[in-house]
């Protein structure tokens, strides 16, 4: 159980620092609308980029507690609870601009994560 759990904050926090630092600039199948970059999507959400500044600072502090958590452990659920949050919005904002579902499928996946890393 140690090593799914282990395994399951190292793959949601690895995603998320990689979309939010290495790859916001950059197109992937993934985005919402008919976005190339993070900025664009949030333009397509109809959501100001200040808003996209927040939710870019909390996913990347959410991201970094999770890998914190392998060392200190109860930073796991708070951490994992937050994301599960703002994963659920980003579902809500593919489902506002009527994207395919497999748009919006890596955010179902890391909030399915998510639940799990904050259950076990």
């Amino acid at each position: 159980m140690d090593f799914l759990l282990i395994a399951l904050k190292l793959i949601v926090a690895l995603g998320i620092l990689n979309v939010w630092l290495l790859r916001s600039g950059k197109s992937t199948p993934y985005r919402g609308g008919e976005a190339k970059t993070l900025r664009e999507e949030f333009a397509a959400y109809g959501l100001p980029f200040w808003f996209m500044g927040l939710v870019g600072v909390l996913k990347v502090g959410l991201a970094l507690a999770l890998l914190a958590s392998l060392w200190i452990p109860p930073l796991a659920r708070p951490a994992a609870a937050g994301m599960s949050l703002l994963m659920l919005g980003a579902f809500a904002m593919h489902l506002r601009v009527r994207d395919p579902l497999r748009k919006a499928l890596p955010s179902l996946l890391v909030l399915a994560m998510c639940a799990a890393i904050a259950l076990l």
